[in-house]
């Protein structure tokens, strides 16, 4: 198992200190894994993000309802949807009423892309972590924020 003080060779003030290097550390080793696996489909883990929102609302979303709803906030939302709708994994739809006002919806080839792609990272990123643990790490972040 990880112990971050072996992992950077550091000692730390106090628990406080180290749990929120640990934190960041642990961010940092999640995305470094998301973008190793995301990399064999094409997209990045945010790309994927925005995929799974449009498909799990089973309508066209406007944009910054896709923004609001995304994991990480992400201020280059449009430029990550420009890249899916390069993909034809997405679609604009202008609206007849008011041309600024544009909603977005997922395409078949975003829907067979998502098929494609294996569900199992999370469960292998928490794969040292029994359901208790993992209730209970989600319960401190929650507190934390």
């Amino acid at each position: 198992m990880g112990d971050i003080s072996k992992d950077i060779n550091s000692t730390f003030p106090n628990n406080r200190v180290k749990a929120m290097l640990n934190i960041i550390y642990t961010s940092n080793w999640i995305t470094s894994c998301q973008n190793d696996f995301f990399k064999d489909f094409g997209i990045s883990p945010q790309q994927y993000n925005i995929l799974r929102i449009l498909k799990g609302a089973g309508e066209p979303l406007n944009v910054q309802t896709i923004k609001d709803r995304m994991l990480e906030r992400s201020p280059n939302a449009t430029r990550l949807m420009d890249k899916l709708c390069a993909k034809n994994c997405i679609e604009r739809l202008p609206s007849e009423h008011d041309r600024r006002v544009v909603k977005i919806v997922i395409t078949n080839t975003g829907v067979a892309l998502l098929e494609s792609i294996p569900n199992d990272l999370n469960t292998e990123l928490l794969k040292n972590l029994n359901e208790k643990e993992a209730e209970q790490l989600s319960n401190l972040l929650d507190k934390m924020r």
